[in-house]
């Protein structure tokens, strides 16, 4: 480790310890024992008449993301400005989980405190997983520590670097994490910015940058994982696990088939979502050779050297950039099951589409039963696997189904 990252990390009051099991105590339990039984199951009466959206709260600071860590029986929401609100029983309660405001920058839309995930065992060990830009607008994956349930806290000083990513410009950080069913950290990471990746990123994979990483988190800081495509050759960085991507804003894994989504940023005329194989390390999603189905620039492209997107639209009709969600697993609403949730950042709407044997066999616009909800910036998960959506308003929507009935049932 350089001294000029030493400096930095104990600037932030980050705790960072040589490569070695990780140990971590929490001063309190973070489970709560009177937490639902998040497998409980659920009483669906009467046919799907179509979905509805029940407002969780409001009134938040331009929320990133959202998640139920199982156990704590509680939502929390990252805010863009670096901090992480605890709702429970449809209420913001008084103190954020943490607030670090004072060193996360998030002057510019595609900077600040951007993603959250639980460890899969956070139950017994109460980890918790941020991405985040920095005051020098480096990006920066940390690890604290959640102790108590009434109200559960995280020290700050606690917190602890995993990674740092320096970035030059203050676009495309992407920052989105998820646990896969291998207990590894998948993040991915934006091409760092510039129009038409001036850097170079994308095809690089010696960079982190316009990558999806792959990541043991087990071990401090980290360790990677033998099966990564790059970990015996010097043609990339062991971490990368896929590369050539723009802007992936919100990956997403489904344990059932194993699938990772990829939803990609476009720049000019595409948004995309890759679908590959969590067997296929190596993928190369083409940006900036390729964006969407076409190539970029160079008319001459040969889009068979590339892993091409299974789904694309055109930036029109007031789209600007694709906000990817998960895939449905919950109990509520059965009739969807394996159904994508995506949405478009300017569009609005929700959009749901299915993946069967390499191809797209459904897609749905939402928009005529719920409406535009505002800019979507994410979509997360409570511990049963339903599913919110976050809007640059400050919104908190919770996605339920509607019945026969004429109501919606959550």
């Amino acid at each position: 480790m350089s001294l000029s990252l030493l400096g930095k990390v104990a600037v932030f009051g980050f705790v960072f310890a040589a490569c070695a099991p990780v140990t971590p105590v929490a001063t309190e339990p973070c489970v709560s024992p009177e937490a639902p039984d998040a497998g409980a199951p659920v009483d669906v009466v009467g046919e799907l008449a179509g979905l509805g959206t029940e407002l969780v709260v409001r009134g938040l600071v331009e929320p990133t993301d959202v998640i139920e860590p199982p156990g704590l029986d509680a939502l929390l929401v990252t805010e863009k400005p670096g901090r992480i609100m605890v709702i429970r029983d449809g209420r913001v309660l008084d103190e954020p989980l943490l607030d670090i405001e004072d060193s996360v920058s998030s002057d510019f839309n595609e900077r600040g405190l951007l993603s959250i995930r639980a460890h899969p065992n956070f139950a017994e060990n109460c980890r918790l997983f941020l991405f985040f830009t920095d005051n020098a607008g480096d990006s920066q994956i940390v690890e604290g520590i959640v102790s108590g349930t009434s109200p559960p806290t995280m020290d700050p000083d606690s917190l602890r670097l995993i990674l740092e990513i320096p970035q030059e410009h203050r676009w495309h950080q992407s920052g989105s994490m998820i646990f896969g069913p291998d207990g590894y950290l998948w993040v991915s990471i934006g091409d760092g910015g510039g129009t038409g990746d001036p850097e170079g990123n994308g095809q690089n994979p010696r960079t982190l940058k316009g990558t999806v990483l792959k990541l043991d988190i087990d071990a401090v800081p980290y360790t990677v994982p033998s099966d990564n495509p790059f970990v015996e050759s010097s043609e990339g960085r062991p971490e990368v696990w896929a590369f050539g991507l723009r802007n992936p804003w919100r990956i997403s894994i489904d344990p059932e088939t194993r699938l990772l989504y990829v939803p990609d940023v476009g720049q000019a005329d595409f948004e995309e979502l890759n679908i590959v194989s969590l067997s296929d390390g190596g993928a190369n999603f083409g940006w900036p050779v390729t964006e969407g189905p076409s190539c970029f620039e160079d008319e001459e492209c040969d889009t068979a050297e590339f892993t091409m997107p299974a789904y694309d639209y055109a930036r029109e009709g007031g789209n600007c950039a694709i906000i990817g969600g998960s895939v449905y697993r919950g109990p509520a609403i059965p009739e969807l099951a394996g159904h994508y949730f995506f949405a478009d950042f300017c569009g609005g709407s929700v959009r749901t589409l299915t993946y069967e044997k390499g191809q797209i066999t459904s897609e749905t616009d939402w928009e005529p039963q719920l409406g535009p909800l505002g800019m979507i910036t994410s979509f997360g998960t409570d511990a049963a696997g339903e599913l919110y959506v976050t809007t640059f308003e400050g919104d908190l929507l919770k996605i339920v189904p509607v019945r026969e009935s004429g109501s919606a049932e959550g």
